[in-house]
Formats: structure tokens, sequence, C-alpha cells
């Protein structure tokens, strides 16, 4: 299963959605995703303790959590290689115009289809509406 950044956040924030994002999580053979998302969740964690919903012990703890998970191999990130980025700009250069797509977004998009996943996971509605147009089909719960 190919979750993008921000279902991954999810799993340790309470966030909408969250609850039904672990539900989804824990019926998963495996939890793949691009080593992008280190970035991409530990600025969400981040976010979370600038707005005040994580106090710094709570931040801490979050992100150790999660760094563990990844340590462990809980998550399998796929490395943001010169392919994965040769593949990103193929899929950029392949939408049409009146795509809107993000650069995360799109390294989660060619990491996706370089692995061979025929979904991807997210509540992003701007990569489910990209999805589709790399033959991948976009999943929210």
């Amino acid at each position: 299963m190919y979750l993008d950044s921000v279902y991954i956040a999810k799993f340790y924030l309470n966030e909408p959605d969250s609850g039904p994002v672990r539900q989804l999580i824990s019926t998963a053979d495996q939890l793949a995703s691009s080593a992008w998302a280190l970035a991409e969740v530990v600025c969400a964690f981040h976010r979370h303790r600038r707005e005040g919903s994580l106090n710094q012990e709570q931040f801490q703890r979050t992100l150790d959590s999660f760094m563990e998970h990844v340590d462990a191999g809980f998550w399998t990130l796929a490395l943001v290689s010169d392919r994965i980025l040769r593949r990103m700009a193929l899929v950029v250069n392949g939408l049409p115009p009146t795509v809107f797509v993000r650069a995360g977004d799109a390294i989660h998009l060619a990491t996706a289809q370089d692995n061979g996943e025929r979904e991807i996971w997210t509540s992003d509605r701007h990569m489910l509406a990209a999805a589709p147009h790399l033959g991948i089909r976009g999943r929210s719960v």
C-alpha cells in the first residue's frame, strides 16, 4: 500500500480522518512511500508544534516514534534517486496544463509509478486528480 506523507502524518497526529487512516494502515501487508516523506512528515509535526496542537514534549515523542518506525522498516521508503527525479520530470511533462501538481506530489506519484503501484492513498485533492494521468488510482478514506 503506497501512502503519501499526509496519510503517514495522520498515523501519528490527531487530525481529521486520522482514525480511518490508522484503520486502513492496520490492514496493510506493506506500507510504502517515498523517502521524500521524511521531510514532509517531520515538517507536519513541526507545524503542529508551531500551531500549538503539540507541545515540545509531544512533538519530540511523535518525532521519535516516527523515526523508530522508519529505522525498523515499518515504512518502506524508496530513495529519491536521480532516476526518480527524472521520472518525475517526465510525469510532469506528460500532465495536461490544467492539472495542478506540486513538486512533492510529483515525487510521490513518480515513486509510486516506478514501484508499480496501482493505487496511492492520500487526501490531497491535487494528487488525487493527477494520479489517473499516470495510470494510478487515487484513493482516500
